[in-house]
């Protein structure tokens, strides 16, 4: 592999290094999500309201079913990350394997678990008769796409650990062309709706997934895939599970109540449905530029407490945490401050927009107080700590939103209300998560080990 893909995140000044791994990466999210953004917009301009309900209704619960295994791609970026800092290329190289292998299991057990739940969970969710058939069949189509998904989101992660983020922003950036366009076709064109964008992502996935693999397997380092190595190793296994397990629980213990979120505003009816959908895809924007400050956070802790440069974790902390807190704070303001015209992208009903610019009012304003949030887990698990963050996760996000909308929400049932619990929590927990932190880092020496 070319030098100038790779990072040296051990060595030298800190912040720099940082946002020439973030700022590819924050462009692959931004990609990431244009693929639901372009299904969105689509439906919503060519086939109605009803569709554009259908689509964004799916994706708490989408994100519920996929986190527990997408959890295992942070445990590939750590356990990666942690034997390449430490130079051991055998153990980098049965990593790689195992994950890719891992990959590829996942994503058929996803397609199993959301052809047959599908119905079942969006009917238990309050899903609108208007609604539900269109979403079902959404649903049903996007999760035969998962192996694709899996193999992307896995190999993308093996090459963010030694801080390759250029190349998969460009197999994005390749597949995204191929799925506005394909969306364009299939709903404009062919008239297929919801199945039409569905379609036209899986293909794109496809196409993503084609380029990393390829990628892997032309590398000249340890991180080269041989298809006939593929298997599992047991005791990478479970270095992937014990790290990315707790955090793929986190990420569905997130997704739990946001599904509830998502059934309470189902009791608004299909266009505020709508406008929370639309106002969901662009505060998706600001997430993702800040998730990876998150993913550099996670990496260059992890290569160096591989490489035993324990002097560096605080710094590599209150770096990201001052550029994730900038990042969430101004674009969460350029998203309110340009909202109307941004939700008008999406649909051009007066009704949808105005329940939009509610949502993005009160979150989009305090985002960054997430970006805080995930940051600070990202120091907690690259020091090899994944299942206290769960528990964090746990009590301050779901236990609280739960009680919130069993309670206030009961109490003031409006939209403003179940909104509020966003931030409320994301405080909470960020600032239980500073405190972990700290306990945690007294454990580790303040000086480098002998190299």
């Amino acid at each position: 592999m070319k030098k100038s893909y790779e990072i040296n995140m051990c060595e030298g000044p800190i912040l720099g290094k940082v946002l020439i791994f973030s700022i590819p990466l924050m462009l692959s999210g931004i990609l990431q999500l244009l693929f639901n953004a372009a299904d969105v917009i689509v439906v919503g301009r060519f086939a109605g309201s009803q569709s554009l309900a259908a689509v964004g209704s799916t994706s708490a619960l989408i994100n519920l079913l996929i986190n527990v295994f997408m959890g295992f791609s942070v445990g590939v970026n750590v356990l990666v990350a942690r034997y390449y800092g430490g130079r051991k290329e055998r153990d980098v190289s049965e990593t790689v394997h195992t994950a890719v292998t891992l990959s590829l299991v996942c994503g058929l057990i996803l397609v199993a678990v959301g052809l047959a739940l599908t119905r079942p969970l969006l009917e238990l969710m309050g899903t609108p008769d208007d609604v539900i058939d269109k979403a079902v069949l959404y649903m049903q189509i996007y999760f035969i796409g998962m192996p694709a998904n899996m193999l992307y989101n896995f190999g993308s992660a093996i090459l963010r650990a030694v801080g390759d983020t250029k190349r998969p922003l460009y197999y994005l950036s390749a597949a995204g062309v191929v799925n506005v366009i394909l969306n364009l076709i299939s709903v404009i064109i062919f008239h297929m709706d919801v199945a039409g964008v569905a379609l036209a992502t899986i293909i794109s996935q496809a196409i993503s997934a084609v380029c990393v693999l390829r990628c892997l397997m032309r590398h000249e380092s340890c991180l080269k895939i041989r298809l006939g190595e593929l298997k599992i190793h047991k005791e990478k296994l479970m270095g992937i599970v014990k790290v990315g397990l707790p955090a793929g629980m986190q990420g569905a213990i997130f997704s739990i109540s946001n599904v509830l979120i998502q059934s309470s505003v189902n009791s608004f009816g299909s266009i505020a449905m709508a406008g929370n959908t639309a106002a969901q895809n662009i505060e998706g924007f600001i997430y993702n530029a800040m998730v990876a400050v998150y993913q550099a956070n996670l990496s260059f802790t992890s290569q160096n407490y591989g490489a035993g440069k324990f002097s560096r974790i605080n710094r590599i902390m209150f770096i990201c945490i001052g550029v994730v807190s900038v990042v969430g704070f101004s674009i969460g303001v350029l998203a309110y401050g340009a909202g109307t015209s941004l939700l008008s992208i999406y649909s051009s009903d007066p009704e949808v927009i105005a329940y939009g610019m509610t949502r993005l009012q009160i979150i989009g304003l305090t985002y960054f107080t997430c970006g805080i949030m995930d940051t600070m887990v990202g120091s907690i698990r690259g020091i090899g700590y994944s299942v206290l963050p769960m528990l964090v996760s746990l009590t301050g996000a779901c236990l609280f939103r739960i009680i919130w909308i069993f309670t206030i929400f009961q109490w003031s049932h409006t939209l403003l209300t179940l909104y509020i619990s966003y931030p409320a929590s994301w405080v909470l927990t960020a600032t239980a998560h500073i405190v972990c932190f700290f306990l945690i880092r007294k454990k580790l020496p303040d000086t480098d080990r002998p190299q």
